[in-house]
């Protein structure tokens, strides 16, 4: 079975309709659908902005349903200039760039007996590579690389320069790696894929709410050729 968690509504909206048999099963608050997307068992949440709405969704989803692997889906801000909006970007690695601890000599980002980067698994990576090149597209362009996780909405610019020259990231968003974390520490492989909704230029909050479906449906279709590939190995 396969988990996967959304930040918002649209973007599990999206997901929600390439499901099919659901049945809805409500814990501590929180509405999980378990359905079939391309034959395959899955389960789907929303969990709220923020990591600890992440983290803690990551967790009752683990301890409840029977997954073997999660991949948390969502929309993110731009922070290399040659990405756009409809752009994905599909994670190698994510950060928590604003966890610092450097005042006790770990560098910024570094997570103790975890370390500065959470690494995705290398097999999910592989069969998205895939899946995207089974997708005819010449609308919007795909990336692998590091994306950078962190309580706040990335609306200045600057912020968005120093992230990007510190951890040499792709875009910034608020969850995927606090799942990131919970994944690695309960063994789970994960995957995070992100839609470019927006580019931190301190009026991108209209950018995000405009272009958040289009992001989302980016991602759900990567997602739902991904699942076909993973079927097949």
């Amino acid at each position: 079975m396969i988990g996967i968690i959304a930040a918002e509504s649209k973007e599990m909206n999206e997901i929600k309709k390439l499901m099919k048999n659901i049945e809805e099963k409500d814990l501590f608050n929180l509405q999980f659908f378990t359905g079939i997307i391309e034959e395959e068992e899955c389960v789907l949440v929303e969990c709220g902005e923020g990591k600890v709405n992440a983290a803690r969704t990551t967790q009752i989803m683990i301890d409840n349903f029977k997954i073997d692997k999660l991949v948390n889906v969502g929309s993110a801000g731009a922070i290399n200039e040659d990405l756009n909006v409809k752009d994905v970007v599909i994670a190698d690695k994510l950060v928590q760039y604003d966890f610092d601890i450097s005042g006790l000599g770990y560098e910024k980002g570094e997570i103790c007996n975890i370390g500065k980067y959470i690494y995705c698994d290398k097999v999910l990576v592989e069969e998205c590579k895939k899946a995207i090149e089974n997708i005819e597209n010449d609308s919007y362009k795909v990336v692998i690389g590091t994306i950078a996780t962190a309580d706040s909405f990335c609306d200045k610019p600057e912020i968005a320069k120093m992230v990007r020259k510190e951890f040499n990231a792709e875009c910034v968003e608020m969850e995927g790696a606090a799942v990131a974390q919970v994944c690695y520490l309960d063994k789970i492989p994960f995957l995070v894929i992100r839609g470019i909704s927006d580019t931190p230029n301190g009026n991108n909050k209209i950018d995000f709410r405009k272009y958040l479906e289009i992001a989302s449906k980016q991602s759900a279709k990567i997602l739902q050729n991904l699942i076909k590939i993973d079927q097949k190995n």
